[in-house]
């Protein structure tokens, strides 16, 4: 199914502290991502978002590229701490205002904004107060969102809780890659369960705020597949599934925790809390990339470690292997557990290692369009099997700051030099322009 209708949404995503830049500026108050890369040794070639790609004051700018994609929908993100710089309390009004002119510039030009509340950057003032691993956080959390729609909700119709709280519990909770750089077993519990939680609050906030919003929240899914057909591979493989998958489905969709790790939050839960996190949602957003393949390992956290790709298959630049039809498999495995609930692809894309070419005007990345047309396909094969995909959003839509990568990895469909913050539009935004305007799966874009 190569041709999608006409109100599929196709949209592109950004993340505020991947893009924004401007970290201390205007009032803005430090998030744990401005105190986690000023450590040593945290980022790839101690890479900062500091500036990033400028886009606190190259808004408009990139709105225009937003708008000559011709993209339905841009989804961003708001930064908690330019809102709200102590994490509760005053709202700052130039970040307040930031935002609201984003908004305004986005509607002028047609493009429908979709807001995440929550893209990893907690305010480092919450943080010193105990961050995620403390249940107040949640409660402040339903604090900050209500303000945001407040402000914004008069012009926005959907709004996303959470990105990713899996990557937030596992990466920056479990494995201390990511910002606050913990690496404690407990911590991970509670910051999973009070994530969670603050979903529920969120939900039940928002809603009493306003009846004409679409609620929903957006989890990272890769589905888990064991590395050799013995038992030992598949129990790994089923444990990593619910560390990484279940332990923020389940609690959604079904009011529990999964069997595997269900015993490691009963010292957390308190009465009443599954009932909260189990609110109905408007729809979900799926962030995918690839599948993991896993191996027992008894001396790892939880019994696997990740298995690298075989050396026959295509990776891309963050190692991650091309398997489109895991997304498929992610996709149908949802159909069931989400019920009516409409379900978009809020993230895909991929990092390939690329260059301006010698004119200085285009990037040749065929092995981008190659990617982004096998993974759209799956997505379309999924919505002929019945699944209820009402939308695709591209990562992203500019080279950004990729985390604890830094500025190696790239994933935009636009080009940007970080030293000069000049913006080029890749072979990839000429091949998603034309897969926007037709709503049918292009030909290669001729380079």
């Amino acid at each position: 199914m190569d041709t999608f209708p006409a109100d599929f949404v196709w949209g592109v995503s950004t993340s505020a502290y991947q893009i924004e830049g401007a970290w201390a500026e205007d009032g803005k108050g430090e998030s744990i991502w401005d105190a986690f890369v000023h450590e040593n040794g945290r980022i790839a070639n101690g890479d900062t978002g500091d500036v990033a790609c400028d886009h606190y004051h190259r808004s408009l700018e990139d709105c225009d590229l937003v708008a000559e994609l011709g993209v339905d929908a841009y989804r961003f993100s708001v930064s908690w701490p330019r809102w709200m710089p102590a994490g509760r309390g005053r709202v700052n009004r130039a970040g307040r205002d930031f935002y609201d002119r984003l908004v305004d510039a986005l509607l002028a030009r047609g493009i429908a904004p979709w807001v995440c509340l929550y893209h990893w950057d907690l305010p480092q003032a919450l943080q010193e107060a105990g961050g995620w691993a403390a249940r107040d956080t949640a409660e402040r959390y339903a604090d900050y969102a209500a303000s945001v729609v407040g402000v914004l909700g008069d012009r926005v119709r959907h709004v996303a809780l959470f990105n990713e709280p899996n990557t937030t519990a596992v990466l920056g909770h479990l494995l201390g890659i990511h910002a606050p750089g913990v690496s404690d077993l407990n911590a991970f519990v509670r910051t999973s369960h009070h994530l969670n939680l603050a979903t529920g609050l969120g939900l039940a906030r928002l809603r009493s705020e306003s009846s004409a919003l679409e609620l929903g929240t957006i989890v990272n899914l890769q589905p888990v597949v064991p590395e050799r057909d013995t038992d030992e591979d598949r129990q790994a493989a089923a444990t990593l599934d619910a560390f990484w998958n279940g332990n923020h489905l389940d609690p959604l969709f079904e009011g529990r925790y999964p069997e595997l790790t269900g015993g490691m939050f009963e010292s957390v839960i308190r009465d009443g809390d599954l009932d909260r996190i189990s609110q109905p949602l408007d729809w979900f957003g799926v962030n995918h990339y690839t599948h993991n393949r896993v191996a027992a390992d008894p001396a790892s956290l939880y019994g696997a470690s990740l298995v690298p790709p075989p050396d026959d298959v295509q990776t891309t630049a963050m190692g991650w292997e091309v398997a489109p039809h895991a997304l498929f498999d992610q996709l149908v495995a949802l159909r069931a557990r989400l019920g009516a609930v409409p379900i978009f692809v809020t993230e895909n894309g991929a990092a390939f290692r690329e260059a301006v070419d010698d004119h200085g005007d285009l990037v040749r990345d065929t092995k981008r369009i190659d990617y982004l047309s096998r993974y759209v396909r799956e997505v379309g094969r999924a919505r002929a099997a019945g699944v209820d995909v009402r939308g695709y959003f591209v990562w992203s839509l500019l080279d950004n700051f990729e985390w604890h990568e830094g500025y190696g990895k790239r994933f935009g469909l636009v080009h940007v030099d970080y030293e000069t913050q000049e913006r080029t539009r890749k072979a990839s935004f000429e091949w998603y322009r034309a897969l926007v305007a037709t709503r049918t799966i292009p030909d290669p874009v001729e380079t």
